[in-house]
C-alpha cells in the first residue's frame, strides 16, 4: 500500500493519504526515462540562431575591382564569406528541427516511473487544500513553511489565477497543472506537492485512456 503524508491548509500533518498504485507504485526503468526526459527538452528546444550565406546579406552585386591589373586578389563580390560583413558557410539556420517523437504511452509510463521514484524516496506530500482568495503570498508561505516546502513542485488541479500569483512570488518553487505534468519537471524537482483535488486530475488525466 502506497501513502503520503498528508497536511491541512495550515501546514500541519493529519495524517496519511492512500496513493493509486497505478500511479504511484510503478518500477522503474532508467533508460526509458531516460528517453523521455531527451524528447521533453528536444521539443522545448528554440531554434534562434540564424545566419545568411552569401546569397542572402544585401548588397555585392557589383565586382569590387577589375579582375586583372590591380595588384589585389581576385573577388567576385564583397558578400563572399572570404569578406567581413560577408555571408556565413554552412551557419546556423532556423529551419532546423530538434524534435523528438516518442510513443504517448512511453512518455506517460516515464511520468509514472518518477512519480513512483518520488513517493519511494519521501519525496512527495499532499495538501487537502490550497488556495490564495486574495491573492496574498504570505498566507501561503506560511502553509508551506510548516511542512518544510521550501523548494520544489507543487501540482494544482489546475491553474488559477490568484493562486498562481501568489506561489510565483516564492523562490524556488514551481507550479504545474495535473494534466500537464511531465516527466522532466517531476524528476527535475527537489520534492513535490500535490494538492489532493490534482490527485484525482492525475488519475483522470493518466489511467483514463
Amino acid at each position: 500500500m502506497v501513502k503520503a503524508k498528508l497536511y491541512n491548509k495550515e501546514g500541519q500533518e493529519k495524517g496519511e493519504v492512500q496513493l493509486n498504485p497505478k500511479i504511484f507504485e510503478i518500477e522503474a526503468n532508467e533508460i526509458l526515462v531516460k528517453q523521455a526526459i531527451e524528447a521533453v527538452l528536444a521539443n522545448r528546444r528554440l531554434v534562434i540562431a540564424d545566419t545568411k550565406n552569401r546569397g542572402e546579406v544585401r548588397g555585392g552585386g557589383k565586382k569590387p575591382w577589375n579582375q586583372k591589373g590591380t595588384g589585389r586578389a581576385r573577388h567576385g563580390s564583397i558578400r563572399s564569406p572570404l569578406w567581413r560583413g560577408g555571408g556565413v558557410t554552412f551557419g546556423p539556420n532556423t529551419d532546423r528541427n530538434f524534435t523528438k517523437k516518442i510513443n504517448k504511452k512511453v512518455r506517460t509510463t516515464a511520468l509514472l516511473m518518477a512519480l513512483s521514484d518520488k513517493v519511494k524516496n519521501e519525496k512527495t506530500i499532499v495538501i487537502d487544500e490550497l488556495n490564495a482568495a486574495t491573492g496574498k503570498t504570505k498566507e501561503l508561505s506560511q502553509a508551506l513553511k510548516g511542512m518544510k516546502f521550501n523548494r520544489g513542485l507543487i501540482v494544482l488541479p489546475k491553474m488559477e489565477k490568484n493562486l498562481v500569483r501568489a506561489l510565483n512570488n516564492l523562490p524556488r518553487i514551481e507550479l504545474i497543472a495535473a494534466n500537464s505534468l511531465n516527466v522532466y519537471d517531476v524528476v527535475k524537482a527537489y520534492r513535490v506537492l500535490f494538492v489532493e483535488a490534482a490527485l484525482k486530475e492525475t488519475e483522470k488525466t493518466f489511467l483514463s485512456k
